[in-house]
């Protein structure tokens, strides 16, 4: 595998606000520090590919009007690669733009789509996963998405069901995928967790450009009709006018719908090295070390008093005490504070519009 074709496209254009109050429409959960660690969700997602892909070739898909924090953030990577979408059409869209600005440069690209505000604890085991995948994608025309090995009934995430009665011949640890199931009720994903071929779809996948621009023109024809005409522009002063103008006219359509669950040459790579979507404070809550009283605290100066199996995040306050509570969220940001209870964070979106 030739590491200068391996190109990195990140998708950050979410608007999602579920980290109120330190997240906002305005600086969605990608572009700030929510471990606490010094750098964005958006900055680590492009740490864990130092060493796969080069920087010219990272590429990031965002609302224009996050382009500037994108640009703030990442200034190693070439202000030309941040490709700017004049408004949401969901992902397969925009990753039908990306993936024909990408084969203009190099008809050869194989390619990694990562979401910007994912968590990954395990980073040797990422890095082998992902170079697992990229061989295998640069052999074969199939397309690969990764599958999390689940540890509890989780709702709030869709499941990949595999065939392992079979690995590929290329890659043994390679499957085909059966089918993809929605986001299930308890009851149903406890019966997936105690199955051993259903995976969290984890959102992130592997494919060569190539085969992903075949895949749009067999399953989304319209769509690529759009990005096939584009050609001449790509990588020319013109090209962002001209998307502003022609971006609208694409369906809003997941890549989920639009591709995964159409194609025929699909496969899974069944994977663990602490994955999780950071969906909720609760998803972080589980991430992040405790406490033995089952705490997990975000900030320089805290301190807990007959408190358990809570989440504080309080990055920007000298002296933090929580005294008394069982279960909460306690988090702050610019002059905001939130105390909730974990079981009651759904109404977050509420009290971060009243």
């Amino acid at each position: 595998m030739e590491k200068s074709n391996n190109h990195l496209v990140i998708m950050a254009g979410g608007i999602g606000s579920r980290f109120w109050p330190m997240s906002t429409p305005e600086c969605p959960k990608q572009f700030i520090d929510v471990l606490g660690c010094g750098r964005t969700l958006l900055q680590l997602t492009v740490d864990r590919f130092k060493n796969i892909c080069p920087q010219e070739n990272i590429w990031v898909v965002t609302s224009e009007s996050y382009a500037d924090i994108v640009k703030a953030q990442l200034p190693e990577i070439p202000e030309t690669n941040i490709l700017k979408e004049p408004c949401r059409r969901n992902t397969a869209p925009c990753i039908a733009y990306v993936s024909w600005r990408i084969k203009k440069q190099n008809p050869k690209a194989n390619i990694v789509v990562a979401p910007s505000d994912h968590i990954v604890m395990d980073v040797p085991e990422f890095e082998r996963v992902i170079r697992s995948g990229l061989n295998f994608t640069a052999e074969t025309d199939s397309i690969l998405t990764l599958g999390m090995k689940p540890n509890r009934p989780e709702t709030g995430y869709g499941y990949i069901q595999a065939d392992l009665s079979f690995a590929s011949a290329r890659n043994k640890e390679i499957f085909r995928v059966d089918s993809f199931k929605e986001k299930p009720d308890f009851a149903t994903a406890s019966r997936y967790v105690k199955k051993n071929n259903y995976f969290w779809n984890s959102g992130i996948f592997v494919w060569n450009v190539s085969t992903i621009i075949n895949a749009f023109r067999v399953y989304q024809p319209a769509i690529a009709q759009i990005f096939e005409n584009l050609i001449p522009i790509y990588g020319t002063p013109q090209e962002q006018d001209i998307i502003n103008q022609e971006f609208p006219n694409c369906e809003s359509i997941s890549v989920d719908y639009a591709i995964m669950e159409k194609v025929e040459e699909i496969f899974v790579l069944p994977a663990n090295f602490g994955w999780s979507d950071l969906g909720t404070w609760g998803s972080l809550h589980e991430q992040v070390p405790h406490d033995v009283y089952g705490n997990a605290c975000i900030g320089q100066n805290i301190s807990v008093y007959d408190t358990r199996n809570c989440m504080i995040h309080t990055t920007q306050e000298r002296k933090v005490v929580v005294q008394g509570l069982d279960g909460f969220i306690v988090a702050e940001k610019n002059h905001t504070l939130l105390i909730c209870k974990l079981s009651e964070e759904q109404r977050i979106k509420q009290f971060s519009e009243e």
